[in-house]
């Protein structure tokens, strides 16, 4: 009935994939396209497991409810007089969430998702950039900013029952009494590949929000050249714990599953996140490096604290040796550490920054098998994923099969601006020609990302805009050495950055943030900020040794409170 397709790489991606063949994937076009043919495929599988509260239990709801919710509540939008208008989303990963957003894309507006963490100025000042005329909000934000909630001027519609705004399952039971009475202002909506129905906020890392106007082909030819990599199944969950406003989880976390007939479930809160994974029992999760990093240096501190190390090592010599003859034991011998994250784990999948390969290594030694890619909100978002059985950890994947990349102007090393063309490529920012003009040329999007290509795979080194330039004319990628400095137990994180003195030389300085844990495990309870401020200096050497001179961390701080961030955990250099 669905047409399935192993999708034919671009002549510069042939043979690159390794020798098993590339997945079979179903063709899509547009995003209710794809959720239609899974609701019609996986009608009795569980899509969602709705859940209101960490207290409260959880309830599964298969694609053939969820596609009746869908359609529910695009009919009474539609009846609400929204139709054709900008629709913004605001809240924690949830089911009505999800379903706003299939309803909205599905043949009612455009979809604005927010970022739940911004500030009452922040939002409103997104709201107006995006000219919203509905938000859908849970009601967590409307007690947090009360008197934004009063003055918004918008269309207000609740997640949760409330006294005054219409709400979630309030217009899902009025749209199913419309589509009784032969409402088909949905149902006969016909969506087309290249409609923009998504405006997407980049979360940057310096400088002002854009909104990212996504087609519907954008995010349909990406979930297709995506899952074509990766052997997703119906069989699997999908643990949601990255903010849906973010097009690496709201593409990969949200729709990729539903695709592929997969489930979904939501982590409650990052201070829920092993306990939800042990309830839960997903086999994917999608994260970035810095929860990675800090479950390993958890299970390392585990087992050193429990007098396990000789023991851990030489199990993973054994199974090591084992896996060369084809057999894994590594789930059954490093049990406690899979029953510790619910026991069915098997996949990680990073994005948004480099995973480091030290981190991958040992994590697969465990029998966690962890890979990285590589996207942005302008390639809705993926451009590179390392394959499951082809891999390096030193690299952010291999380009997807109809995606072409290349490096712009190399230097002598290689190196270079990435820059990518495809169906998945963004139309342009909103309302900023000028600026859309700057990064997409001749149908190439400019990524500002800096690297180099080796035998298919993207190897990133720095952001363009980060790079800090020594005195003796050198490229320091300050990614580079961050990732040497955050393997040292007694750092949690760090910035690397330019420092010039009064005369301009430039010398390379960090931002340190301490794992205090961690420091008195090393130190003693009773360490002093002299004793930190010695080990972190002789952390800092060690790494030195590691690098040419001109690279060396010759100053630092120690700060006292946590780094500000984006929503997926990257420090925000222009305001550290």
């Amino acid at each position: 009935m669905y047409e399935m397709v192993r999708l034919e790489p671009v002549e510069a991606n042939k043979g690159i994939y390794g020798k098993r063949p590339l997945e079979e994937v179903r063709v899509v076009t547009t995003i209710r396209d794809m959720f239609d043919s899974s609701c019609e495929l996986f009608a009795d599988k569980v899509a969602f497991l709705r859940r209101a509260s960490q207290k409260s239990g959880w309830t599964e709801i298969t694609y053939k409810e969820a596609g009746r919710d869908v359609y529910a509540l695009g009919t009474a939008l539609i009846k609400l007089g929204l139709k054709d208008k900008k629709i913004a989303i605001i809240g924690e990963n949830r089911y009505e969430w999800e379903i706003s957003y299939l309803a909205v894309v599905g043949g009612v507006g455009t979809v604005v998702p927010i970022d739940k963490e911004l500030t009452d100025v922040e939002i409103r000042t997104l709201l107006d950039a995006a000219n919203a005329d509905a938000l859908i909000y849970s009601p967590k934000l409307r007690k947090k900013y009360p008197e934004l909630f009063e003055t918004l001027g918008v269309k207000l519609i609740c997640m949760e029952e409330h006294d005054t705004d219409e709400s979630f399952d309030e217009l899902i039971k009025a749209g199913n009494l419309l589509i009784e009475q032969g409402d088909r202002s949905f149902i006969d909506e016909e969506v087309k590949p290249e409609d923009i129905d998504i405006l997407l906020f980049t979360s940057g890392t310096s400088g002002d929000a854009k909104a990212v106007m996504l087609s519907h082909k954008n995010v349909a030819s990406n979930l297709m050249n995506m899952c074509s990599m990766m052997d997703i199944r119906p069989e699997d969950r999908f643990f949601s714990m990255l903010p849906l406003h973010h097009t690496y989880e709201c593409t990969c976390g949200f729709l990729c599953p539903l695709y592929r007939g997969s489930s979904i479930c939501y982590c409650m809160g990052l201070k829920y996140i092993v306990k939800n994974l042990q309830e839960y029992k997903p086999t994917m999760v999608l994260t970035v490096p810095l929860v990675i990093e800090t479950i390993y240096k958890q299970i390392l501190r585990t087992i050193e604290k429990n007098g396990m190390t000789k023991k851990v090592e030489l199990g993973k010599k054994i199974t090591g040796l084992l896996l060369k003859f084809g057999i894994d034991k590594r789930k059954q011998i490093f049990k406690q550490i899979h029953d510790n994250l619910g026991g069915n784990i098997r996949m990680f999948i990073a994005g948004a920054a480099a995973v480091d390969p030290v981190v991958a290594k040992n994590f697969r030694a465990f029998g966690l098998h962890a890979i990285q890619g590589y996207g942005l909100t302008e390639c809705a978002p993926i451009v590179a994923v390392n394959r499951e059985e082809l891999y390096d950890d030193a690299a952010c994947g291999l380009p997807t099969p109809q995606l072409e990349v290349r490096i712009d102007n190399p230097d002598k090393d290689g190196l270079g601006e990435i820059v990518v063309k495809g169906e998945n490529v963004m139309v342009g920012y909103y309302q900023k020609p000028e600026l859309t003009a700057e990064v997409i040329k001749d149908g190439w999007f400019y990524t500002g990302d800096i690297g180099y290509m080796k035998n298919g795979f993207i190897y990133i080194t720095g952001r363009k805009k980060f790079v800090i330039i020594a005195a003796n004319g050198e490229n320091v990628f300050p990614e580079e050495i961050e990732q040497l400095l955050n393997r040292a137990d007694i750092i949690s994180e760090c910035m690397v950055y330019e420092k010039k003195d009064e005369n301009g030389k430039v010398s390379i300085a960090a931002h340190i943030l301490p794992d205090k844990d961690a420091a008195a495990e090393i130190l003693g309870a009773d360490y002093t900020k002299d004793m930190l401020s010695e080990k972190i200096q002789e952390e800092i050497k060690k790494v030195n040794a590691m690098m040419p001179p001109f690279k060396a961390v010759t100053d630092f701080d120690i700060r006292e409170t946590d780094f500000i961030k984006t929503t997926t955990k990257k420090i925000k250099r222009h305001e550290n």
